[in-house]
């Protein structure tokens, strides 16, 4: 696991005015106080799980920065229970929280308490994951997920190669309670799909639409199971498997620990090219033993600046500043949002995108 990181380019200073400390009552409409003067707020930012390395740091960066501009931070995370969850959201509102910042586990779990937030004036920050089914949502801060699923599929043509094919595929997809999994998955599908249609690719399970590919919660453990099934059902006889999107580094290190388990790895057959998501230090590590062949890097430091940002202008009485107002409707309204984009990271760029970008060190990713 990573220490704190830094953030860049957030720099403004902290407020000068003095705000009385929070009590333990929820704050009405009446006692929050107006714009321009929320030096010491209280900001509940809630994180989905510590078992995937990228939302410590999410958490960490976001805590870091928002402290640095003289707020108040109560960081928690859920470890992926939703009831946890939606007992940290509450206390959060109980405290006095004037903003929160949520990486929900399920999007669709949290209206009572989005409306409870809604009562007491506090806007919401969705992060990364967009909260669904709720009008009381503020902004959503993420990066463009259905450009990460066509920069992954992308990813994985390259490692299949110039030839002619048929090239066997096999495709997995995210956590059906995660909003973003569709995006990736259908990305990845604007590209992949005329191939599968023309023959040039082709899905030998037959398993081409999302949910038979989704892997709940984006558990490495079912992705290796069902990689096993997959390979033992399906490949027999001397058939390979020549490629696999996956859409996570997580589920990308449970399926190659399914392909080893079934003789991939070796010199005479090597892994096929299997694509990820998010930069973690296990799958760079595998990427630069030649075991994973690709991953998006999505800088958590941009997306948490981005959203310490947005804190800060609407906790000032403002408005965030975004750059997508037609593309994330949750079902209730179309949420403003600030896109980031995102980055292929593999063996040829690896040092320049993620060691000389400061986001690792080189002996970290020894």
């Amino acid at each position: 696991m990573k220490f704190i990181r830094g953030i860049r380019g957030v720099t403004a200073a902290a407020l000068a005015l003095t705000l009385a400390a929070c009590g333990s009552s929820v704050k009405t409409a009446d006692e929050a106080p107006s714009g321009g003067s929320a030096a010491g707020a209280l900001v509940g930012v809630t994180m989905p799980t510590k078992s995937s390395e990228r939302w410590i740091h999410d958490g960490d960066n976001i805590k870091s920065a928002l402290e640095k501009l003289g707020y108040k931070v109560d960081l928690q995370y859920a470890e992926n229970d939703i009831p946890t969850q939606v007992n940290q959201i509450e206390n959060q509102i109980t405290k006095g929280a004037r903003l929160l910042v949520i990486a929900s586990i399920d999007g669709t779990s949290l209206t009572t308490q989005l409306q409870e937030a809604a009562d007491h004036k506090i806007p919401v920050i969705a992060y990364d994951r967009l909260l669904t089914n709720s009008p009381n949502v503020d902004y959503y801060a993420t990066f463009d997920n259905f450009k990460v699923g066509v920069e992954q599929a992308n990813s994985l043509l390259k490692g299949l190669g110039t030839g002619p094919g048929p090239f066997t595929i096999e495709l997995f997809g995210g956590s059906p309670d995660d909003n973003n999994s569709t995006y990736f998955f259908n990305g990845a599908m604007s590209v992949l799909k005329p191939l599968i249609d023309s023959g040039k690719l082709v899905v030998k399970s037959g398993q081409t639409t999302f949910a038979p590919t989704a892997i709940l919660r984006w558990d490495p453990a079912t992705a290796q199971r069902r990689m096993e099934d997959l390979l033992t059902k399906t490949y027999t006889g001397g058939a390979k498997v020549d490629g696999v999107l996956s859409p996570y580094d997580g589920l990308s290190i449970g399926i190659l620990s399914a392909l080893k388990s079934n003789g991939y790895g070796t010199a005479g057959q090597p892994y096929p090219p299997v694509t990820g998501q998010d930069a973690e230090v296990a799958s760079v590590k595998s990427i630069i033993a030649g075991e994973q062949y690709s991953t998006v890097f999505k800088d958590t430091r941009k997306l948490a600046d981005v959203t310490v940002k947005m804190a800060d202008s609407v906790l000032k009485g403002g408005k965030a500043q975004v750059n997508n107002t037609t593309d994330y409707n949750n079902g209730k309204k179309v949420v403003p949002s600030y896109l980031l984009q995102p980055v292929v990271v593999d063996k040829a760029n690896y040092q320049k995108e993620l060691v000389d970008s400061g986001y690792y060190t080189a002996g970290e990713l020894k």
